[in-house]
């Protein structure tokens, strides 16, 4: 009897497999998804060679007939998506069906960035009162697709598929480890306009904007022109890009640490601390793998440190390939054995696996000598002692023990006179247009709304080229999103009240909205502080409001100083839910503060007149404003005095005074890491970082 329903039930799995469709669609098109409302598509699809596919959508219960090719199986089709609504299901029938199920015709957002964006509403995340949001949070109208992350040097077509397997319903379940951010915005958004949303979180937390522009738009960009074209010479050849990497590498290291002492003139092949022939007497001695905050002389060290340990080989492994297990290394490594370069990585979580050929592999004595750069934080080995062996075979030799070190290179004495970018190593999530490829480009045939994005963390330090940088990526996405199909605007409600006089409107943009959050205060507080590299990078970043269809997010109030990753993730949704539904939807609520316009200066006070932005309101009375400082000709910085001048619904204007400045020549606001400041409006707004001057003291 239970071999008799095996059978059938063997039978019942083949004859399933066998009645599916031969149809295949991008893969962004799965049951329970939300396509962009009122919006003429045209797609591409695959179905038997030959065969004549019949496509029905439930909406209008319309087929339409096409015939794919003979030779590939390809057709083409379209749809012409209704106002919000459903749910429907969408049949293709090649002689065998393939039915989407569950599917609404609503509002589509492309989410990305890095692990502010990527942060979930549970998981490693927990942001405020996530039990209380996880178990609430069934949204029939909310629809979530997580992508999962890959790396590739060419624009990918297949969609990489995370933990909702396709389109999933919001529910609990689904939206613990799914972007706070994301779910809180078209939370937000469905409740107030009562229809389905679609929120894509294609995210990689710590990766730089420059792995999510393609690799045609960094060909402009400052610092990325010469890679970008060497890459294209490669022909995108494995072999050639990874030797391309190990140029450009030893390129950048012989500009940037050509004062390391333990080169000669930088050139990382001729490591002078790596020969056998030089003598280690002198240095330190600890007992490896350690990571370098629990050893006291390097704890608060980051920069350069130097490695080295006598390997005893036995006669039986000599002349064989050794692969050395050194783990990860916080956070670049060069590896050298017996002088010899045999490997190097970056990435402070990548495992580090080299292989020794044979011929340098010699019975007796032999030096393996390890080259760290700790950028910051704990640097050092993370591996397990019991795992840090040399391999030969069968063979296993432990690397654990004492190794001396030296070393050669502080952090702040590293220098880049030609404003070189490091080059990162083809698999990293950093590798230049790496994430564009694979996380990105697969999208670029589905219909949106528009985008958000949060992230600039991993660009801090370099905010003069963010700037730039930022905008590419912007420009890029909104150039290639919707290229196949004609979305029509929102149907705006007309002002129900007076309120729009105090605000300024824009006119429709065709450009797909672009909606970003500006980086968070974070760190140490300090009153004065301005060579911020977190307030230079905000700067940047405000700089991208002159794009057309860009709205800039402020969150320099809901930052946490001793984490990155800030708790309040209800805020940020909810203040970029304020852009959107303002600015794309036309709704009346006010969702952003008014911009900085001009400064004058009058009786040796400035006086800082500001503009309204899109669907911004006046800012609120305030005697007491915190975050303001100023300078005089002498460019020295000082805190300042500050209060907002006029009254009622007619404040633009705030008065900057210090006793020690009295002739004042620049003012800055919000300009620290963690600044305290207090200037919002009416409604609540805060107003954002900004700086009246041009100096050149920004990196």
């Amino acid at each position: 009897m239970l071999m008799k329903r095996l059978i059938l039930l063997f039978a019942a799995t083949i004859c399933a497999a066998l009645s599916q469709a031969d149809v295949t669609l991008p893969g962004w098109m799965t049951s329970n998804m939300v396509l962009q409302q009122r919006t003429k598509v045209h797609l591409q699809a695959t179905a038997k060679k030959g065969a004549t596919v019949k496509i029905t959508a439930s909406w209008d219960k319309q087929t339409q007939k096409v015939t794919a090719d003979k030779a590939t199986g390809a057709f083409e089709f379209d749809l012409d998506v209704p106002s919000a609504g459903g749910p429907y299901t969408l049949t293709f029938d090649d002689g065998k069906k393939l039915v989407l199920e569950n599917v609404m015709s609503g509002e589509v957002w492309f989410c990305s960035g890095q692990s502010n964006m990527e942060m979930p509403v549970k998981g490693w995340g927990m942001v405020n009162d996530y039990e209380k949001e996880v178990a609430e949070a069934n949204h029939p109208l909310i629809r979530l697709f997580q992508v999962k992350k890959v790396v590739a040097h060419t624009p990918q077509t297949e969609v990489p598929i995370g933990h909702t397997n396709g389109w999933a319903v919001c529910t609990p379940e689904m939206v613990e480890e799914f972007s706070a951010a994301a779910y809180f915005f078209a939370r937000e958004v469905s409740e107030k306009l009562g229809i389905a949303v679609g929120v894509v979180n294609s995210s990689w937390g710590g990766t730089p904007a420059e792995s999510w522009v393609s690799l045609d738009k960094l060909q402009g960009v400052m610092g990325f022109q010469s890679h970008a074209k060497r890459l294209f010479e490669t022909g995108f050849d494995e072999k050639k890009i990874n030797q391309l990497y190990q140029d450009e590498r030893a390129e950048w290291m012989r500009e940037v640490f050509a004062n390391d002492q333990g080169f000669e003139k930088g050139n990382i092949d001729k490591a002078l601390w790596a020969s056998p022939d030089f003598s280690d007497a002198s240095w330190n001695t600890t007992a490896l793998p350690v990571q370098w905050n629990k050893v006291d002389a390097l704890k608060d060290f980051d920069g350069v440190v130097w490695m080295r340990r006598t390997v005893d080989v036995p006669a039986a492994m000599a002349g064989k390939d050794l692969k050395l297990e050194l783990g990860a290394i916080d956070d670049e490594d060069i590896t050298y054995w017996n002088g010899q370069r045999i490997g190097m990585t970056s990435g402070w979580n990548n495992n580090r696996s080299y292989t020794v050929p044979g011929k340098l592999v010699k019975a007796g004595k032999n030096l393996l000598t390890v080259r760290i750069n700790d950028t910051g934080g704990d640097g050092g080995f993370y591996k397990e002692a019991k795992d840090f062996n040399a391999v030969a075979g069968t063979s296993t030799l432990s690397l654990s023990g004492d190794w001396t070190w030296k070393k050669s290179l502080n952090a702040t004495d590293i220098t880049n006179p030609k404003n070189m970018t490091e080059p990162v190593a083809p698999n990293s999530s950093w590798y230049p247009a790496g994430l564009y490829n694979s996380m990105v480009a697969p999208f670029l045939s589905m219909p949106v709304r528009g985008f958000l994005w949060y992230q600039g963390c991993s660009n801090v330090g370099r905010a003069v080229q963010y700037e730039s940088l930022f905008q590419a990526l912007i420009l890029d996405w909104q150039a290639r999103f919707n290229k196949n199909s004609d979305v029509a605007p929102y149907p705006k409600p007309q002002p129900q009240d007076n309120r729009r006089r105090f605000m300024m409107q824009r006119l429709d943009s065709k450009a797909l909205p672009f909606y970003f959050v500006q980086l968070a205060n974070y760190l140490q507080r300090k009153p004065l502080q301005p060579q911020s590299g977190w307030a230079a990078l905000r700067d940047a970043q405000r700089k991208a409001q002159r794009l057309d269809g860009v709205g800039m997010m402020v969150n320099i109030d809901i930052g946490m100083a001793n984490d990155i990753h800030p708790k309040n993730k209800q805020e940020v949704g909810r203040r970029l839910a304020l852009l959107a539904l303002n600015r794309t939807y036309g709704r009346e609520e006010p969702c952003a503060a008014p911009d900085f316009l001009r400064m004058n200066v009058t009786d040796g006070k400035a006086l800082l007149s500001f503009l309204p932005s899109p669907g911004s309101d006046m800012l609120q009375e305030n005697t007491d404003i915190k975050g303001f400082t100023i300078a005089g000709p002498d460019h020295e910085w000082h805190v300042a005095k500050a209060y907002t001048e006029g009254n009622g619904q007619y404040v633009w204007r705030v008065v900057v005074e210090c006793p020690d400045v009295p002739h004042p020549v620049a003012v800055r606001y919000a300009w620290a890491d963690n600044p305290e400041c207090n200037l919002q409006t009416q409604s609540g707004l805060p107003v954002g970082p900004f700086r009246t001057d041009d100096w050149d003291d920004i990196k």
